[in-house]
């Protein structure tokens, strides 16, 4: 008679080395949202539980280079006692060892009889300490201090690099700010100025589009914005080159509903748009087509921006992409550099042209992102 299989039946979770190692990846997976916002005294206060538990010593405290941020553990009267550490511990290089004597205390029962003190580096400046306590600075406690000390500054390291990401898209948008057309305000303001007597409700429908338009383009909070925002944007950029061109600018827009919710870079459609009208349509001498579409292709979003203008040449937009600043088209150049920083490189501009041929620029996006929300 043929046996049956015996049903499975977890044991247990792997050798004891497996469940520390689960468990000290566990605490450090704890502590490390906090330390991703940078030293600050919120962060040491949310974070300094788990690093204790880390190093399963009695108590431990996290400083800036001048005072303490956040205690944990046992011993708080010793807190007194961390700014005169830091600044002695600064004042040498590497870790430090403070021994009993350096450390009064009149309490008998205090565990705290002794630190060690390891510096938190990020890209070569000491920007804070991890000082960890206990009964004596065994050679172990030392190593360990140390390679927590190192993992903190890692995270705090990673902290710095998206602050300085997230400054460069803020200086990035500054830029595109300023490249704005001054012609285009101009001839707009010119369009709406030709309105005022022959038609004075056209003229105040499309002052009310530009004082939204600009409203838009200068506002000051959020690297982030919807595509329906960023779209409506665009469609008042356009009603004010149609009051310029009438009828020799046609805009097709086809937008599928389900996309309209996706979190896009501010200012990341607008410079595609109007780099279509200025170098595609303008110097058309029939004006011209431009089409905008957005699809809904499953987890991404494709959006096209395509003018059967001029065209441009290969050669000059690949420069572009490149980082080329000396020509009019850098707008290109800045949507495309900032969607390769927040996307990766996978989700940079698709730009099809040729002199005569017109021009097409796909944009594919990713739904969803981490750290991506309007």
């Amino acid at each position: 008679m043929a046996r049956l299989p015996r049903p499975w039946r977890r044991t247990h979770l792997g050798t004891d080395a497996d469940r520390a190692t689960f468990r000290t990846l566990h605490t450090a997976s704890l502590a490390s949202p906090a330390l991703r916002a940078g030293l600050t005294a919120d962060s040491a206060e949310r974070s300094i539980k788990h690093l204790r538990a880390l190093l399963g010593t009695p108590a431990i405290a996290l400083s800036d280079t001048a005072d303490l941020l956040a205690w944990d553990g046992a011993g708080h009267h010793h807190a007194a006692q961390v700014p005169a550490l830091v600044a002695e511990a600064l004042a040498r290089s590497g870790t430090q060892v403070v021994a009993r004597r350096e450390l009064p205390c009149r309490q008998g029962s205090c565990p705290v009889r002794a630190a060690v003190i390891s510096p938190l580096v990020v890209e070569d400046r000491v920007i804070g300490t991890l000082q960890v306590f206990g009964p004596y600075a065994s050679a172990g406690l030392v190593r360990a201090a140390d390679e927590v000390a190192r993992w903190v500054s890692g995270q705090l390291e990673l902290a710095e690099l998206d602050s300085s990401r997230t400054r460069l898209m803020e200086a990035e948008v500054r830029a595109l700010r300023a490249q704005i057309s001054p012609h285009f305000i101009y001839n707009s303001l010119g369009a709406i100025a030709s309105f005022v007597r022959t038609d004075p409700d056209r003229a105040r429908e499309l002052l009310l589009e530009f004082a939204d338009f600009t409203r838009y383009s200068f506002r000051r909070h959020g690297e982030f914005t919807t595509l329906a925002e960023e779209l409506r944007s665009v469609e008042r950029y356009l009603l004010l080159e149609q009051a310029r061109f009438g009828d020799r600018l046609q805009v097709t827009l086809s937008i599928a509903p389900e996309v309209l919710g996706v979190a896009v870079p501010f200012l990341c459609l607008q410079p595609l748009v109007e780099n279509a009208v200025r170098h595609g349509l303008e110097s058309a001498a029939g004006g011209g087509h431009l089409r905008i579409v957005a699809i809904d292709q499953g987890q991404e979003c494709v959006i096209e921006v395509e003018d059967d203008g001029a065209g441009e040449d290969p050669e000059h937009i690949r420069r572009v992409l490149a980082g080329d600043q000396s020509g009019d088209s850098v707008g290109l150049g800045n949507v495309d550099g900032r969607l390769r920083a927040v996307y990766g490189d996978a989700y940079g501009l698709v730009v099809e042209t040729a002199p005569g041929a017109g021009t097409k620029v796909v944009v594919r996006l990713p739904k969803f992102a981490p750290g991506v929300h309007a």
